[in-house]
């Protein structure tokens, strides 16, 4: 770690080269970093490693880059990275989890409390919220919906799930791999896939919903008590 002397002096030099910096106290970025003019430093951000950043990019509040390579005109906020390559244009945050190994092309969106594992994400998708994405490869101008999983571990092997371009992965949808989505092909919310998605079909992987009237009366010992 860089004692306070070093860091005071790599963030000057950022500065000079028109890297801005609005509140260096808490900002941390190493000597091996190399970053464009343009490019904003928000504050608690950490870079470390050998980190390559474009310009025009927005980093931060309260992010941790190692090993990164990023290019102009991204926004990270409140995300983490780790040995991956990250496009132009893409947007992520707040809290998510770039872990080693991914290449998250151009233009690709990915939201709140995501985590993407030694996976390519391909130029325009979006990982909106609540996704675990490992071990895949997710085509170009794929959506996914809220609460999604890639099912990559079965506790002895991990395989790949594809997600071919134009997909459209529905709400709550689990993709046991190895799998494959295809082509415009959709999912329904709520599904389990575990066999192939054939290109511009919906695959359903889910059980009728069954109402049984009355079941509370006839199945509860006591009353249900009302609290205000």
């Amino acid at each position: 770690m860089i004692n306070n002397s070093e860091r005071t002096l790599i963030i000057s030099e950022l500065i000079e080269k028109g890297v801005q910096i609005p509140c260096p106290d808490g900002v941390i970025i190493e000597k091996t970093v190399e970053i464009k003019s343009g490019t904003v430093i928000m504050p608690n951000t950490v870079i470390m490693g050998n980190v390559k950043i474009g310009g025009d990019c927005v980093i931060g509040p309260n992010s941790y880059i190692v090993d990164t390579v990023i290019g102009d005109n991204t926004k990270l906020n409140n995300t983490q990275s780790y040995n991956s390559v990250i496009g132009s244009g893409v947007t992520a945050g707040p809290f998510v989890h770039i872990r080693p190994n991914c290449n998250i092309a151009d233009n690709v969106h990915i939201g709140n409390f995501v985590e993407v594992k030694n996976s390519t994400v391909d130029a325009g998708s979006k990982l909106p919220h609540l996704l675990y994405v490992g071990d895949s490869d997710v085509g170009k101008d794929v959506n996914f919906g809220c609460g999604c999983v890639t099912v990559n571990y079965d506790g002895r092997n991990k395989s790949r799930t594809v997600v071919k371009d134009g997909a459209f992965i529905g709400c709550n949808t689990n993709l046991v791999a190895p799998v494959t989505v295809g082509e415009n092909a959709f999912t329904a919310a709520g599904s389990t896939i575990t066999e192939d998605v054939p290109d511009n079909a919906l695959a359903v992987a889910r059980n009728r919903q069954v109402v049984k009237n009355d079941w509370v009366n006839i199945k509860k010992p006591y009353k249900r008590q009302h609290t205000k």
